[in-house]
């Protein structure tokens, strides 16, 4: 068997506030669908597209917080692999700028991997990373 391609499918309490909140980071609107308020969309990147969707099809993150910043949550986690260390950086940057919540900060991983968490409204939460060996790519 051959995957040519994965498409998570993301819970979330609204595709208006979600595609606000992707495009803040970079990406871009993909597809619309329902009449009236929408139930159905897509956010897209070069090479990605995260499926959004109101009430279905999966569940949203319940944020278990023990303290402020934790990594808890129970709804999906995902990573995005960006080019560098140096995008990584401006990634987690922008996320902060936006004041986004950011529960874990850059760093370089024992696992090869600098990375940082980025947590979605809904629960979702992404690690945005890349390898940490120069010229390491690891999309």
């Amino acid at each position: 068997m051959t995957v040519q391609a994965v498409t998570p499918i993301l819970n979330v309490s609204s595709i208006a506030d979600s595609l606000a909140w992707f495009v803040k980071l970079g990406w871009r609107h993909g597809f619309i669908w329902g009449e009236g308020t929408p139930t159905f969309g897509s956010v897209q990147t070069d090479g990605a597209e995260i499926f959004l969707c109101v009430g279905a099809q999966g569940s949203r993150g319940t944020i278990m917080p023990k303290s402020p910043g934790d990594d808890v949550t129970d709804g999906v986690w995902m990573s995005w692999w960006v080019k560098d260390h140096a995008a990584v950086d401006a990634m987690h940057a922008l996320a902060l700028s936006h004041g986004m919540t950011v529960t874990w900060p850059p760093t370089d991983e024992p696992w090869g991997v600098r990375e940082f968490h980025l947590r979605h409204p809904d629960g979702h939460m992404f690690r945005v990373g890349s390898g940490t060996k120069t010229g390491e790519d690891c999309a």
